[in-house]
């Protein structure tokens, strides 16, 4: 049978395609790491890498074979923290990734109570995009993702946070900034500045109003939301802002003008974890937490 050092061996390889960087990664030297695959591809009969002076590429068997070893791993690691839960506290720390739409107009109210809650809990932040969080929740690098739907979640756990509707802000000289709110049409007549792709708030916004084709800016693409206030400002466009990010204060000190935008589809904002993960119920509190600290933020 495959041990658990061999997996981490392997999947360390297909991480780095590189066999000094990998044994770096197992903090093990590279003698120690290349006798190990060797033993686990002699113990399944299998070859589980190609190896050329020039690069090391996985076979079509090691693909299939690291895919379920990081599933392996990523139970024992669950196996590991369930014990340290049965021995005492909630668990020493939780790795949460967050989008960067929500992340950081959510957490910094959300993390104080969290403390207050749990006062020897570590929490480690990882703001990255959906696809990245949710990648890292499969393979077991992340506990908990902060996320907004709709999005392929596989089959992890959703607990759903909230709605977050969207208002359309145009410069204090546009033509629709003296209107008290926005219509489908106008949005339909003039592209939008929106987050460069893999953003999920790009393809949130444009998907607004079923039925309606709206159209990105193909000139201009923001790496985040303060970035698309200013183009804003600056009369380049007209953008799609989140309530929450709005409400949170991304737009406070903005001469922008802000319209809202009745019978827009929100995105839906959750919190996901696997199946298998033994704080499941704390998640739950925690999930609760996120949803006071909204709703506080939304009617402030």
């Amino acid at each position: 049978m495959p041990s658990i050092r061999q997996l981490r061996f392997l999947t360390a390889l297909a991480d780095t395609l590189n066999f000094s960087r990998a044994a770096e990664l197992c903090n093990v030297t590279q003698p120690t790491l290349s006798t190990g695959l060797k033993e686990l591809e002699a113990r399944l009969g299998v070859m589980l890498a190609e190896r050329t002076r020039q690069s090391v590429m996985l076979t079509p068997a090691g693909a299939d074979i690291v895919a379920r070893a990081r599933r392996v791993l990523v139970d024992v690691k669950d196996i590991e923290t369930a014990a340290r839960q049965h021995s005492g506290a909630f668990q020493n720390e939780v790795r949460l990734g967050a989008i960067p739409t929500v992340g950081p107009f959510l957490l910094p109210r959300a993390l104080p109570r969290i403390r207050r809650r749990w006062p020897e809990l570590r929490i480690f932040l990882r703001e990255e995009l959906t696809e990245s969080l949710a990648a890292g929740l499969a393979e077991g690098r992340l506990d908990i993702i902060l996320v907004a739907l709709p999005h392929d979640l596989g089959d992890a756990v959703v607990e759903p946070l909230f709605s977050d509707g969207y208002q359309l802000a145009v410069s204090k000289s546009h033509l629709l900034a003296a209107r008290g709110a926005a219509a489908p049409e106008d949005l339909s007549r003039t592209p939008l500045l929106l987050l460069e792709r893999g953003h999920c708030l790009q393809r949130h916004a444009l998907s607004a109003f079923p039925g309606i084709e709206l159209r990105a800016d193909d000139t201009f693409a923001a790496t985040s939301l303060p970035t698309l206030i200013s183009m804003v400002e600056e009369g380049l466009g007209i953008t799609l802002l989140p309530d929450l990010a709005i409400a949170a204060g991304a737009s406070r000190g903005h001469e922008i003008a802000l319209l809202p935008l009745p019978g827009a589809c929100p995105r839906r904002v959750v919190l996901a974890w696997r199946p298998g993960s033994p704080h499941a119920a704390a998640f739950r509190q925690i999930s609760a937490l996120f949803r006071e600290v909204h709703a506080a933020t939304i009617s402030a």
